[in-house]
């Protein structure tokens, strides 16, 4: 039986070999994840041009996943050194790359990255738009902007994010309500400019039919972005975001009737109290469809450390329901990151996406923990190391610092508590003062 799309195959009750994947991965019945597919709450972005892909699933009852944003800029622009970026995200097992570059003929990145890829592969179309054409943003028209998103998915991009839910009404409920930070979403301010320039309606809106189309046509996964994300706390859960996210409700319906799959994008900075509420009206709003957010960075006042600040927010978030996590890394809103930088906003947010699928409870999530509970009691230190989210830095502490005896570490020694336990509990006599171990 034929079929369009991975939501279209799990309509008429096809299991895919994506879906035999992203099944055994996540230790669930085939026929469980079909269904979910179906319905719309876990998609599978898995662009058919996407030659290398190891497809992951994303929502309802699986792991959170988490994305790295990478990309070249007019300020930095040096392909090959993106391009180590690319592998070491991939050698740390993120689940996915967003190619974010913003200036030039970002062609060759994009192609490089997909054909090297095993981690799904996302971009923002309307940052290709201006570099593409070679046109200021006014003179660009709503058909180049589309087609700049079909040219991404016949490159074999797995998901785009595509902010349509900025209509004229949210533009007006924007308006009418004052906020700090504007509308800081690159892509959404960017089209902001174009509908104020040109006095129209914003393209992706206005033609999201021909959008769909590409999608049925080649599996691609639309990420509905959120272009009136808050860009500090202040701005947060304001009538504009959520005005956005009763559109982008609207619009998933639309997608789902075409069997293309969607990702709801959320927020942003967030003060902590407010995270739990977003993730209950994402997921209401927009029919229970997958949650990615960035971070949300939970305070405003730490720049050089926002991979923290976004890994609280994160933890919580993803243990509330959000399903898939941006990386932040500690360069944000400072420069654009190096290859210190992403390790530590990988590692900040495989951090926060286990600890939220603890909270969640998704199956096998406790087990590692208590694997390296186990292996502490033990005193087993090449287990620590192997199970550890960072084996590399653990070792090098390990061997930066050596205690008098092998078992013990410099901060107690003798005196561990595992140690005075395990021999206590064996019946053994406890030697901290003499000598012998």
């Amino acid at each position: 039986m034929m079929y369009t799309t991975q939501m279209d195959a799990a309509k008429k009750g096809i299991i895919t070999k994506e879906m035999e994947i992203v099944a055994r991965k996540e230790n669930m019945d085939e026929g469980v994840l079909r269904e979910k597919i179906a319905r719309g709450v876990v998609t599978i972005p898995a662009n058919k041009n996407h030659k290398a892909l190891n497809p992951e699933g994303v929502g309802e009852g699986l792991k959170t996943k988490i994305n790295v944003n990478l990309g070249i800029s007019k300020d930095c622009y040096d392909i090959d050194e993106e391009m180590k970026k690319v592998q070491l995200s991939i050698d740390m097992k993120a689940e996915a790359i967003m190619d974010l570059s913003s200036f030039g003929k970002t062609e060759e990145f994009r192609q490089r990255l997909i054909a090297d890829s095993s981690a799904m592969v996302g971009t923002v179309p309307i940052y290709d738009a201006l570099g593409f054409y070679d046109k200021e943003l006014q003179d660009i028209t709503a058909k180049e902007f589309i087609d700049v998103v079909e040219k991404h998915a016949k490159d074999g991009v797995d998901f785009v994010t595509i902010h349509a839910g900025l209509n004229i009404d949210t533009a007006n409920v924007f308006k009418r309500n004052k906020r700090i930070t504007h509308i800081v979403s690159r892509g959404g301010s960017l089209l902001y400019a174009w509908m104020e320039l040109n006095q129209k309606e914003n393209p992706f809106y206005e033609y999201f039919d021909d959008i769909l189309h590409i999608c049925e046509k080649y599996d691609l996964t639309i990420s509905l972005g959120d272009a009136c994300r808050p860009g500090c706390i202040n701005d947060a859960t304001d009538a504009c975001q959520i005005h956005e996210l009763m559109v982008l409700g609207e619009l998933t319906k639309r997608a789902w009737e075409r069997n293309v799959q969607i990702i709801i994008e959320g927020p942003g900075h967030m003060a902590i109290n407010e995270i739990q509420a977003n993730v209950i009206l994402a997921k209401k709003l927009c029919h229970g469809a997958p949650f990615y957010i960035l971070g949300p960075i939970v305070t405003d006042i730490a720049p050089g450390y926002d991979h923290i600040t976004s890994a609280i927010g994160g933890a919580l978030a993803a243990s509330y329901g959000a399903d898939f996590l941006c990386y932040v890394t500690p360069a944000e809103h400072i420069r654009l990151p190096n290859l210190d930088d992403v390790r530590e906003g990988i590692i900040a947010a495989k951090i926060a996406a286990h600890a939220g699928d603890i909270g969640k409870n998704v199956t096998g999530s406790r087990e590692w923990d208590n694997e390296m509970s186990t292996a502490r009691q033990n005193l087993n230190w090449d287990r620590m190391f192997e199970l550890a989210i960072d084996p590399e830095k653990a070792r090098r502490y390990r061997k930066e610092s050596m205690p008098e005896h092998e078992h013990s570490c410099t901060m107690c020694g003798k005196m561990c508590s595992m140690r005075t336990m395990n021999k206590i509990m064996q019946g053994k006599d406890l030697n901290i003062l003499r000598e012998d171990s």
